[in-house]
């Protein structure tokens, strides 16, 4: 897990212009209980990879770098409702959950 997608999760859930918001104590127990899985930071390396990826790959940064810590990791998928799904980034492939299945 990315420390980016932690930290959207954290501002998304508690933003308070959304009906049911979560409030900081609920958001920071559910981060809390996500640390129990291997978390990735944001390193000067996978930054200028994801530049690399970004320019490549024609995607925004922010996506790039959840690509390139999936592959800090050593994980070979990554979930997004945002990226094609199927779609290889040099060995991390994006499974959207939400894909229309015939």
């Amino acid at each position: 897990m990315s420390i980016q997608v932690l930290q959207e999760f954290y501002v998304q859930s508690t933003r308070s212009t959304k009906p049911d918001a979560l409030s900081h104590n609920q958001a920071t127990l559910l981060i809390e209980a996500w640390l129990r899985f291997q978390v990735q930071e944001t390193t000067v390396p996978i930054m200028m990879a994801a530049a690399r990826a970004a320019d490549r790959y024609r995607i925004s940064y922010w996506d790039a770098a959840i690509i390139e810590a999936a592959r800090a990791l050593g994980c070979t998928s990554v979930v997004s409702e945002d990226l094609s799904h199927g779609q290889d980034f040099d060995g991390v492939v994006i499974e959207n959950p939400f894909r229309l299945i015939a």
